[in-house]
């Protein structure tokens, strides 16, 4: 017999374990059901007769509108429920509180200390491009100096990008902001700046983002005035080595800065992989770390609920701001606020932007929102902090590491291979998942369904101080290092 999870006693839905055929009995806790449809594993099945016009319930909350009636034992997706989402809003500060566990005893990493005092998980020279026409340019300097170096540091990773000319105003600003915030990371020990010399992203504006402490770790070179740019780049590149060899010490959760991220969400992330991730932050943000939060648009739905834990009145005002900005963004571009779920969050049994909003929101853990900050902003104190970007996975997850991030747990349903500039540990919401994607999964959530979150969380806290301390992620191994930019403005 198939079983399925009902979240909380008032849903009127549960989401099946395994693929369902039509006349097949579930099991749901002490309920059983008989199934009147087909429904895929992960997908949801009504648990009571649903009226036409009323608010289907999952997580204890609204997830959209009935379209028609729902019988018992129903597939409830696309076809009979649909999003209640529509514009802005007005909210009111309802503060709640919330009991943080006590950190795990002696719980720690090996990191890298830095002249400001942050912590970095890796020992790495970072090359960055300031426009796209030396993409290519920085990706030879990183290749050759890797071959040149092995060994003497943890790697040298250019990050490539298109953009850096034919922007304008706060689109250009944005983009030198965000490479300044990366050529601060504590995971870089030092930062080959590679121009190509008649770009809108000049250098010498560049540098002016980046504090004096750390100008002192960063070389620059402009492509145009070099007679061989990647000869120049790689013995800057073995400046910098001789200058940042460092040895690991060990520091305790609160020198970690963890960003927390979703993607390809499936039916059972909401469930399992989400609900884990916070408690990871709860662990850290209660040791006295950091935790960053991201992808505005897939929080609308659910967005009160980090509302009602904003540290103060003001932090929930910013909260406000950031979510109807980010909905006046798609309202002013003619698209609804609901553009979501993805089709793979489809496939994989998620039906509306509420439904997939309030599984996201769980990797925030039950910490106090203390801090909101824009993009290619650093995070400023210890804490939750929410930082403004959209659901993207490559534009947030940069955004994450720019924000300050030493390490990104990431959690998927369908899968992916994309790495970004800091350690990101893939963890699978399903274990079939896991098991047919060794090569870019990194932990199993789907065992919270057989073991419980108690062991699940002391495993992934193990797998992500190992990390943390130097251990490879999946995505390291393969060489997937990436970067995006949110580009908002027009090209000239």
């Amino acid at each position: 017999m198939t079983k399925a999870v009902r979240v909380d006693q008032n849903d009127s839905v549960a989401t099946v374990l395994g693929d369902v055929r039509v006349g097949e009995s579930i099991e749901i806790g002490a309920q059983t059901l008989v199934a009147r449809d087909v429904v895929p594993m992960g997908h949801k099945i009504a648990v009571v007769a649903i009226a036409q016009g009323a608010a289907v319930l999952k997580y204890g909350f609204p997830i959209g509108i009935a379209t028609r009636a729902i019988a018992l034992g129903e597939h409830v997706h696309s076809n009979n429920l649909s999003t209640a989402l529509a514009g802005t809003l007005e909210y009111c500060f309802a503060p709640c509180g919330w009991t943080l566990p006590a950190p795990p005893a002696e719980a720690g990493f090996f990191g890298y200390r830095r002249p400001d005092g942050r912590v970095g998980t890796r020992n790495e020279i970072w090359v960055l491009p300031t426009v796209g026409c030396v993409a290519r340019t920085a990706q030879r300097i990183a290749t050759r100096s890797n071959a040149m170096f092995s060994g003497e540091i943890d790697g040298v990773h250019a990050f490539a990008h298109p953009f850096g000319c034919s922007q304008l105003g706060d689109d250009l600003d944005a983009t030198r902001r965000l490479l300044a915030a990366l050529a601060c990371h504590p995971n870089a020990g030092g930062v080959v700046i590679v121009g190509l010399g008649c770009e809108s992203n000049q250098i010498q504006a560049l540098l002016a983002e980046i504090p004096e402490w750390r100008r002192a770790s960063v070389r620059t070179l402009v492509a145009q005035h070099s007679e061989d740019e990647v000869e120049e780049g790689c013995a800057l590149v073995a400046e910098l080595i001789t200058q940042v060899a460092v040895s690991r010490e060990h520091f305790g959760l609160d020198a970690l800065v963890l960003g927390v991220k979703c993607g390809g969400s499936d039916g059972f992330s909401g469930l399992t992989a989400n609900p884990l991730v916070g408690r990871m932050s709860d662990r850290v943000t209660a040791a006295g770390g950091t935790v960053i939060v991201t992808e505005i648009p897939e929080i609308f739905g659910a967005e009160q609920l980090l509302m009602n834990r904003a540290a103060n009145e003001a932090v929930f005002e910013d909260i406000v701001a950031v979510v109807n900005s980010f909905k006046s963004y798609f309202l002013d571009h003619g698209e609804p606020v609901s553009e979501n779920p993805s089709p793979g969050n489809i496939a994989g049994g998620i039906t509306t932007l509420e439904e997939k909003s309030l599984g996201a929101v769980q990797k925030a853990g039950r910490a106090r929102v203390v801090d909101v900050i824009h993009y290619a902003e650093q995070v400023r104190m210890p804490g939750l902090t929410l930082l403004e970007a959209p659901g993207n996975d490559a534009v947030s997850s940069t955004a994450l590491a720019a924000a300050g991030a030493t390490a990104i747990l990431f959690t998927t349903g369908r899968g992916t291979p994309l790495g970004f500039p800091v350690p990101t540990i893939k963890i699978a919401s399903n274990s079939d998942l896991a098991r047919r994607k060794p090569k870019w999964i990194d932990f199993d959530a789907g065992q919270v369904l057989e073991d419980g979150f108690d062991r699940a969380a002391d495993a992934l806290t193990e797998t992500m101080l190992a990390v943390a301390s130097g251990a490879q992620t999946a995505a390291e191994r393969n060489g997937e290092r990436e970067i995006a930019i949110w580009k908002r403005g027009v090209t000239l």
